[in-house]
């Protein structure tokens, strides 16, 4: 399957400077910053720096440097925010129309600071 790019997605523009965004932690080859519409008291969108669209993408053809960068710095943030010794917390990647996905860029959520019910309904 392609997974054509689209450089003007709202992600894209925020990696490129020209959104504003409240950064939480940027490395080399990731950028994680807060939710401008929080769904839970904590709501961070965790992006590769690379154009990837969807997880499946990212995991064929992100380099291996890229993939663990990704993965530490997802690590550190459940960390940082306490998130894994709290009550817990739900890592969400959304890929396609079908499961919701908003932006063509891939992004985990990692969401917690309230009970978040089933994952889905119906």
């Amino acid at each position: 399957m392609t997974h054509p790019y689209d450089d003007t997605n709202v992600f894209a523009r925020i990696l490129r400077g020209e959104i504003p965004n409240a950064t939480v932690l940027e490395t080399e080859h990731t950028l994680a910053f807060d939710d401008i519409t929080p769904q839970a008291p904590v709501h961070v969108l965790v992006i590769p720096k690379g154009p990837y669209v969807t997880y499946d993408h990212f995991c064929a053809q992100a380099s291996e440097a890229e993939i663990v960068d990704f993965a530490r710095a997802v690590a550190r943030i459940c960390d940082e925010r306490g998130l894994a010794a709290g009550e817990g917390f739900r890592a969400i990647a959304n890929a396609g129309g079908h499961a919701g996905q908003e932006v063509p860029h891939f992004h985990v959520h990692l969401v917690a600071g309230r009970p978040l019910g089933p994952m889905l309904a119906g």
